[in-house]
């Protein structure tokens, strides 16, 4: 008799274990974000567990494309990716590894300096581009394969060969190439230390960490979703889906994404989490805050596959 009892704690106590490890694991929510989400990310996470108490939230910041990669190459589970270029969710996750997109917020590009910054009392919206080009001024910028505000410098400036009718592109982006990093928000270290001079980086993030910036025409900046035919004038060619493979990204304005990819270990805690960040109260409210103007609803591509939940922040394509 003692025995079976024996068994029949030991057989509870397991039980007990079980339970707890897969509540807990019910309560684990996994982020992949863009590193020019992180401050307006960190606040709406932490507004989302007051809301849900024992939510544990594990998150990986990096270049969205190098996200991208983590969960079709690396396999890595992911519950959440938001992407700083929808695009990169549309180019390298659907239809394999994600069934659905959802636009949420816009950015542009801009030029961010510190006062330790060399030329810094001269620079504007005129003659920026004469300060970059100076011998002895140093630029850091994000790798176009790695993160959206790399390419986006990339044809930034293109548009600026047409807009100012000079042949910048070339000669600025072959400068001190040195200084390229894996995503923008990498570069804030170096300006701060004095060892770059200026980035090309997002008014948000800018505007976030206190930084002063350049603001450039409509016409470069991305911005404008009514310039969509004129940003779409310039092209730049970026790692494929498989190495040696090729895609030509067109230029376009500044948009966000969010997904919640195939092999999400939590895909019900994941829709939980996107309600909470589209809605204009909460989320968009910290994104509108934080510098960045949101889009909500917008079209969907992927509309009729969307989980019924978040159908409401979406537009079906007409």
């Amino acid at each position: 008799m003692r025995r079976l009892n024996r068994v029949f704690f030991a057989l509870i106590a397991g039980l007990f274990l079980l339970s707890s490890a897969l509540s807990a694991q019910n309560k684990q929510l996994v982020i992949f974000h863009a590193g020019s989400l992180t401050v307006p990310f960190e606040k709406i996470i932490a507004g989302f567990k007051k809301e849900n108490p024992g939510v544990e939230v594990l998150k990986e910041i990096a270049g969205s494309r190098e996200c991208a990669r983590k969960i079709s190459e690396l396999k890595k589970p992911c519950d959440v990716f938001a992407s700083a270029d929808y695009l990169v969710i549309d180019q390298l996750l659907i239809p394999d590894y994600a069934d659905w997109n959802l636009k949420f917020a816009t950015n542009e590009m801009t030029i961010v300096y510190s006062p330790k910054s060399k030329r810094a009392n001269e620079i504007n919206q005129k003659n920026w581009y004469e300060i970059l080009l100076d011998k002895n001024v140093r630029i850091g910028r994000a790798d176009p394969n790695a993160d959206p505000c790399g390419y986006r410098t990339i044809l930034t400036m293109k548009l600026a060969d047409k807009y100012y009718r000079k042949d910048l592109s070339s000669k600025i982006l072959s400068k001190d190439n040195e200084y390229i990093r894996p995503k923008e928000v990498d570069l804030l270290s170096l300006l701060e230390e004095g060892e770059i001079d200026y980035i090309f980086l997002y008014r948000s993030v800018a505007e976030q960490h206190k930084l002063k910036f350049v603001t450039l025409p409509d016409q470069i900046n991305l911005k404008k979703a009514e310039l969509e035919n004129l940003y779409g004038t310039v092209s730049v060619e970026l790692n494929g889906k498989k190495p040696g493979e090729k895609v030509v990204q067109k230029g376009g304005s500044m948009v966000y994404g969010v997904t919640i990819p195939k092999n999400s270990p939590n895909p019900e805690l994941a829709k939980k989490f996107l309600e909470y960040l589209m809605n204009k109260n909460k989320g968009l409210k910290v994104m509108s805050e934080e510098g960045q103007p949101t889009v909500v609803p917008s079209v969907c591509e992927n509309y009729d596959k969307l989980p019924k939940e978040l159908k409401k922040f979406a537009l079906k394509k007409k």
